[in-house]
C-alpha cells in the first residue's frame, strides 16, 4: 500500500506556485490570524487565506474545518 497523504497537513497553494512546499498553519499578523505558510526559518512566508480572525482558536477552527477562502494571488 502506498502512503495516505490525508494525514499530513495541507500544502499552501501560493507558496506552492512560488516553488516551494509548506505546510498552512495558523499565523499572526498586525491585522490579526490567517492561514498561511511558514519558510524554513519559521518566518512568514504567504497568506493563504482571504480572511483574518481575531482570535487564534478562530483561525484553527477554520483551518481545521476547511471553512476558509483560499486567496488565489499573492
Amino acid at each position: 500500500m502506498g502512503d495516505d497523504d490525508s494525514r499530513l497537513p495541507p500544502k499552501g497553494m501560493l507558496a506552492e506556485a512560488a516553488g516551494k512546499c509548506f505546510p498552512v498553519e495558523v499565523c499572526k499578523s498586525a491585522a490579526g490570524y490567517y492561514i498561511g505558510t511558514r519558510d524554513e526559518e519559521g518566518l512568514p512566508y504567504s497568506r493563504e487565506s482571504a480572511e483574518y480572525w481575531k482570535k487564534p482558536e478562530q483561525a484553527a477552527t477554520a483551518l481545521s474545518t476547511g471553512r476558509w477562502t483560499q486567496r488565489l494571488q499573492p
